[in-house]
């Protein structure tokens, strides 16, 4: 091997480097801003399915699979997880709405 393809090498190699660190940046920073955005919706929502959170947390975990599933998780997880967030209240409201009495009957006798 002589000096010149040793010193390409070099900087291929540095190259390489660099780009694997920018993408490593990137994800970090991509992960960030998904679980800002999880702590974000989880306060907007926490007060709708009160001690339920659980449910919500769930909710956020399948957009979050959906979301990873496309080309473009960064551009669609925030509304799929508002959405999801939403889908979770709704059926906390129905559930509350059918059982809720069942339970206050429940205590009154």
């Amino acid at each position: 091997m002589n000096m010149k393809t040793t010193n390409r090498n070099q900087q291929e190699d540095g190259k390489t480097t660099k780009f694997a660190k920018a993408c490593l940046a990137s994800c970090r920073k991509f992960l960030a801003r998904v679980e800002e955005t999880k702590t974000a919706i989880m306060t907007e929502f926490r007060e709708a399915v009160g001690e339920d959170q659980r449910l919500l947390q769930l909710a956020l975990n399948e957009a979050e699979g959906l979301a990873w599933q496309t080309e473009y998780p960064h551009l669609l997880f925030p509304a799929l997880a508002t959405e999801k967030a939403q889908a979770a209240v709704a059926w906390h409201a129905r559930q509350q709405s059918m059982f809720g009495n069942v339970s206050e009957l429940a205590h009154a006798a």
